[in-house]
């Protein structure tokens, strides 16, 4: 993994909405098939990040390679079509399509795309919910049509923002089995977490952002000796 290309690579990121100044030069980099965490409290800018990663902020400066393309010029949809597939946090699941056409609204941007039924076979759940409209399905069924619909585009680069917030148990440990999967099967992920327990063991590395920048990165098997510090930062 260590000798592994970059697939993303943040220098010095600056992002605004409007006159507000939210990131103050973010770095940090994924290498391909890693899975790493943006962690912190509320409010300190990590779904910033991931947005204007994607170019969804106001204003942008410093540097943003997505498989050693720079993008920091570019609109989102080009951004996209780099092989980026992006689930935010509140999903943006159509409600009056079903499930099924949820699943292919998205253009393809990669070769390495999921089907449906390799969508159906990751969340059972949905299978039986693939008549069902957008708006009928639970929280937790929606948020796995929300990830299975950027698989299905093929991009290898995942950035995932929340996607435990408010479920049951249950449903956090199925996404949690789903995270593994697609890792075994090399995709790169950057999850936005706010429940710890969970990415925990998920991630290869943790990035803590504070005040719109990174304050710690730790590697997984660094996690159990800077507890203390994880928990201080994290207001655990």
């Amino acid at each position: 993994m260590a000798d592994a290309p970059f697939m993303l690579e943040v220098a010095g990121l600056n992002a605004w909405y409007a006159e507000s100044h939210i990131l103050h030069g973010v770095d940090f980099h994924v290498r391909e098939g890693e899975c790493v965490t943006l962690l912190g409290r509320n409010g300190v800018g990590r779904t910033t990040t991931l947005k204007a990663i994607l170019g969804l902020t106001g204003r942008r400066t410093g540097s943003v390679k997505v498989r050693g393309h720079e993008t920091i010029g570019l609109p989102p949809h080009r951004i996209a079509r780099l092989g980026v597939g992006y689930c935010p946090e509140e999903r943006g699941i159509y409600a009056t399509l079903t499930a099924q056409e949820n699943l292919t609204l998205l253009p393809k941007v990669g070769p390495g795309g999921f089907s449906a039924a390799e969508v159906f076979a990751l969340f059972p759940n949905l299978r039986e919910r693939g008549a069902s409209l957008g708006g009928r399905l639970s929280g937790g069924e929606q948020q796995m049509l929300a990830l299975g619909r950027i698989l299905m585009t093929g991009a290898p680069l995942l950035l995932l923002d929340e996607i435990t917030e408010g479920l049951a148990p249950v449903i956090v440990e199925a996404l949690g089995q789903a995270i593994v999967a697609l890792k075994a099967r090399g995709f790169t992920m950057v999850l936005v977490e706010q429940n710890f327990h969970f990415a925990r063991h998920l991630a290869d590395r943790h990035y803590v952002i504070d005040h719109g920048q990174v304050v710690a990165e730790i590697a997984r098997d660094e996690i159990a000796g800077r507890e203390a510090e994880v928990n201080r930062l994290l207001g655990l």
